[in-house]
């Protein structure tokens, strides 16, 4: 058995959550909403190249690993961070990591972690934890990525209470294939600075996302992505024969809005909280209007969400011309947003 002194706190999204709780325990304890704000990771994208189940990849933030390399960027926080082709190699790895007294994030499946009940388990590869210790197995030092009788103790952040996971299940969630693989990552701070300059880190992230959601030359990335998408339902709209894509492609917008992830409104609320945050720090009201605004926003998001699953189950008539115009509303709202941002700051 190897177990360390670990604090479990839930939180409202995997990686930003992993990434607080790893430097918490590093002796740096800063919010999820900072670690995420600070990141860089909030922006919008409507990817046609990259499909999900043959639907544009929606994004309501960067890439998985954004936050952890953005974080540590930022703050210049000395990331470990490894991968590995043969899973034996990669669990043992694990093993010699938590014997040491290490407690490491882990990216794995959602679909093969065994604590998620079935009907909640989906293909998504980039989930984010914390293993924190083993129980069961055979004597210390003998047994490194071996299977038969142990169980990991897993800190989640986005579940109430700590779990376990079978080391089979484990394995397999590890090192499962396709989009987003994880090939066994695993991270942990080496090394995190004695004085971090708060304040100056998150004035350059906020410039850094207000000027990615503005002014992006990409018309399917940030304020034009979101407008990008409400031509295309527009289009949809005044096209009979294409009802039944139309559909499709919202029911694909409302589950990568709200079902992988933190979701489209989540992540409006989670930076108007880092925005509050920051405000109280640096006495900004003008930080904490915007923190409203983004919250604001997040409503809309949220509203749009609540339409389309009305439409879908038949509570409310199809109407794609009405869903175009919220998406117009909703990017007009966040565009003030960042606007009024940028002279916050």
């Amino acid at each position: 058995m190897s177990e360390i002194d670990f604090e479990h706190r839930q939180t409202a999204h995997c990686e930003s959550g992993t990434m607080a709780a790893l430097l918490r325990h590093g002796g740096l304890d800063i919010s999820e909403p900072m670690v995420f704000g600070l990141s860089g990771a909030l922006t919008y994208a409507c990817i046609p190249l990259l499909k999900i189940g043959g639907m544009p990849l929606l994004a309501y933030r960067m890439p998985p690993g954004k936050v952890i390399k953005g974080l540590a960027s930022r703050l210049s926080i000395s990331m470990k961070v490894e991968r590995y082709n043969k899973p034996e190699i990669g669990m043992r790895a694990l093993d010699n990591y938590l014997n040491a007294g290490r407690p490491v994030g882990l990216q794995a499946s959602v679909y093969w972690l065994p604590y998620f009940p079935k009907d909640m388990r989906f293909h998504f590869n980039a989930h984010n934890l914390v293993a924190y210790g083993y129980e069961g197995g055979k004597e210390e030092g003998k047994d490194y990525g071996k299977e038969e009788g142990k169980d990991y103790l897993i800190s989640d952040p986005t579940l109430l209470e700590p779990v376990v996971a079978d080391a089979s299940s484990l394995k397999r969630a590890r090192f499962v294939k396709g989009v987003l693989a994880p090939k066994g990552m695993l991270y942990f701070p080496e090394s995190i600075p004695e004085n971090v300059d708060i304040e100056t880190s998150a004035r350059k992230a906020i410039k850094t996302t207000t000027r990615m959601m503005l002014k992006t030359p990409l018309s399917f990335v940030g304020i034009k992505g979101i407008r990008h998408v409400a031509r295309k339902l527009e289009r949809i709209g005044n096209d009979s024969k294409r009802e039944e894509f139309g559909k499709l492609f919202i029911g694909h917008m409302v589950r990568m809005q709200e079902e992988i992830g933190t979701g489209g409104a989540g992540f409006r609320f989670l930076y108007a909280s880092f925005l509050q945050e920051c405000g109280e720090r640096v006495s900004n009201n003008k930080l904490l209007e915007a923190s409203v605004m983004f919250t604001d926003a997040g409503d809309e998001w949220r509203r749009f969400a609540l339409m389309i699953a009305k439409m879908l189950k038949g509570r409310a008539a199809l109407d794609f011309n009405k869903l175009s115009g919220q998406l117009i509303r909703i990017s007009e709202m966040e565009e003030q947003a960042y606007r009024f941002l940028q002279k916050a700051i």
